[in-house]
């Protein structure tokens, strides 16, 4: 299976052959892969090097023009680094583009933490109008990118090494906002986001638990939630996200504010981790293999 930033360099490439008013704005990282797509459309496909500031601010100076641009690098340089540009750039000037990062969490752990974003959809958070994919699956990462190529709002397309095995459907049978019932149960309801499904899948297995899948999270699916919760008889939530802990539990809150509830937020924690390893071994550390998600989910719903 390719990854989900190789089918984005892919279908993005063509796209650009498909969609005048589309750009693609790099800062060196994967400029090898899109060097065809660079030949092809010199005028459309810049790399301004490691000027991450420059990199939105450009991106947001195309969208002026009635340009739909696709800015890209490892999410600690696309949301963390360039933040204020992304606040005033697209959001104060009220324009529209499409961030794609890579990297995740710790895709790279032999990158040290500046190579680590888990802070980015949090971050993003405190802005308002950004729409956020977070795909599980390289073919839903295709399919999310493609929607975001026919809008004109600003979305966050977050892609990651680690995927599910299969994907998931994303298109108008589920809603592009919304949470799928992947299994129904009566003692609680688990959220698994993007590429944390089969691992939430396996620490749940023979547990009478529902389980959702979202790719999308911004917007917040409440309404999905309350149908979700209101088919059991208790309010109990965990939100798993491969991102900082806690990040939708605020959301999940508000959307159950009306009933008895408990939610638990489970995902990156705020502790670096200073030793290198590898992303699976990053993914016990916090707790987000399938051992580790199966003990905080039972000793939460044992509560």
């Amino acid at each position: 299976m390719d990854t989900m930033r190789d089918r984005f360099i892919a279908i993005t490439s063509q796209l650009l052959a498909e969609e005048p008013r589309l750009a693609v704005v790099l800062a060196d990282i994967s400029a090898d892969g899109f060097a065809p797509a660079r030949r092809a459309h010199p005028d459309r496909v810049i790399n301004v090097g490691i000027r991450e500031q420059l990199l939105i601010g450009a991106g947001a100076g195309m969208a002026l023009t009635g340009m739909r641009p696709i800015v890209h690098t490892f999410a600690s340089f696309l949301v963390e680094r360039p933040f204020e540009q992304v606040k005033l750039d697209f959001g104060h000037q009220g324009v529209g583009g499409i961030l794609v990062s890579a990297g995740g969490s710790y895709d790279w752990p032999a990158g040290g933490f500046t190579h680590m974003a888990p802070g980015d959809v949090a971050l993003l958070d405190t802005l308002e109008g950004w729409t956020v994919h977070v795909p599980g699956h390289p073919d839903e990462a295709e399919a999310l990118l493609r929607e975001a190529v026919d809008g004109d709002d600003r979305v966050y397309v977050r892609l990651s090494l680690q995927a599910n095995r299969e994907a998931r459907p994303v298109d108008g049978s589920t809603g592009f906002s919304g949470f799928s019932v992947v299994r129904e149960g009566r003692g609680g309801t688990v959220v698994a986001v993007g590429p944390m499904l089969d691992n939430v899948l396996a620490a749940t297995s023979g547990l009478d638990v529902g389980v959702l899948y979202a790719t999308t999270v911004r917007p917040f699916d409440a309404a999905g939630l309350r149908r979700a919760v209101d088919a059991g008889p208790g309010a109990d939530v965990v939100i798993v996200e491969p991102y900082l802990a806690g990040t939708s539990t605020a959301a999940a809150n508000e959307a159950l504010m009306e009933l008895p509830h408990r939610v638990l937020g489970l995902g990156v924690g705020r502790a670096e981790l200073r030793r290198y390893g590898q992303m699976e071994e990053h993914l016990a550390a916090h707790g987000l293999d399938a051992r580790g998600l199966r003990e905080r989910i039972t000793g939460f719903l044992r509560g």
